[in-house]
C-alpha cells in the first residue's frame, strides 16, 4: 500500500523516541478525491486510534491510516531525502485526486481514470482539460476538451501522438483510438 523508505523509517524512529511511549505516526488524504487533496503525515497518540484505521508495522515504529484515505494512498511513497539545500520528508501520493480504480473494472472506469490521473495534469500546464465523454461500439474513446485545448493549434497533435500513443500502450487491444468531439473553430475558451 504505501512504501516507506529505509531513510523515512529512521527518521520517524528518531522523531517518535522523543514523544510520549505508544506514539505513532498517521498518514492521511484530507479532501481525497478532490482537486484540493493534499497528503500529510502526524503524531498518533496511542488514544486516537480508530477501530477501522488500517495498521502498518514497521521496525520501530507502527503507522496508522484512516479508512477514508485508504483508498487514496495506494502506490504512495514516503521519503527522507538529504542534499545541499537540508534535509525533508517527502510524500507522494499518486492516487489522492482521484481514487484508483481496479484493474479488472469496465472499461470506461479505467480510461475516465487514466484520463484525470495522467493526462490531466499534462494539460493542465497549459490551461487544458479532457473529459471522456463515451467509448463507442467499435472501442473508440471520445474526448470534449476545454480550457486552453478549445481552439488550440496543437490540438491534433495532442490528441493523436499524445493521448491516443498513450491509451494505446496502457489498453492494448481494448481500445483503438480517440476521437475528438469538441468544436474548436468556435473557440469561445481558446487559448489565446
Amino acid at each position: 500500500m504505501i512504501n516507506i523508505s529505509e531513510s523515512a523509517q529512521a527518521h520517524f524512529v528518531k522523531l517518535l523516541s522523543q514523544q510520549a511511549e505508544g506514539t505513532s505516526i498517521r498518514i492521511f488524504v484530507v479532501n481525497p478525491g478532490t482537486a484540493n487533496a493534499e497528503c500529510g503525515v502526524s503524531y498518533c497518540p496511542a488514544d486516537a486510534v480508530e477501530p477501522e484505521d488500517v495498521k502498518l508495522e514497521y521496525n520501530g515504529f507502527l503507522a496508522y491510516i484512516d479508512a477514508d484515505s485508504k483508498p487514496f494512498l495506494a502506490e504512495a511513497e514516503v521519503d527522507f531525502v538529504t542534499d545541499q539545500m537540508g534535509s525533508q520528508l517527502t510524500l507522494k501520493a499518486p492516487n489522492a485526486k482521484l481514487r484508483k480504480v481496479a484493474d479488472d473494472a469496465p472499461l470506461f472506469e479505467r480510461v475516465h481514470y487514466f484520463i484525470q490521473a495522467e493526462v490531466n495534469p499534462q494539460l493542465a500546464g497549459h490551461g487544458g482539460e479532457c473529459t471522456l465523454m463515451e467509448i463507442t461500439d467499435d472501442g473508440y474513446a471520445v474526448l470534449q476538451f476545454g480550457g486552453g485545448c478549445n481552439g488550440c493549434s496543437q490540438i491534433d497533435l495532442t490528441v493523436k501522438d499524445g493521448i491516443e500513443k498513450q491509451l494505446l500502450e496502457v489498453m492494448a487491444g481494448e481500445i483503438k483510438g480517440v476521437r475528438d468531439m469538441t468544436e474548436h473553430e468556435r473557440g469561445e475558451h481558446s487559448y489565446y
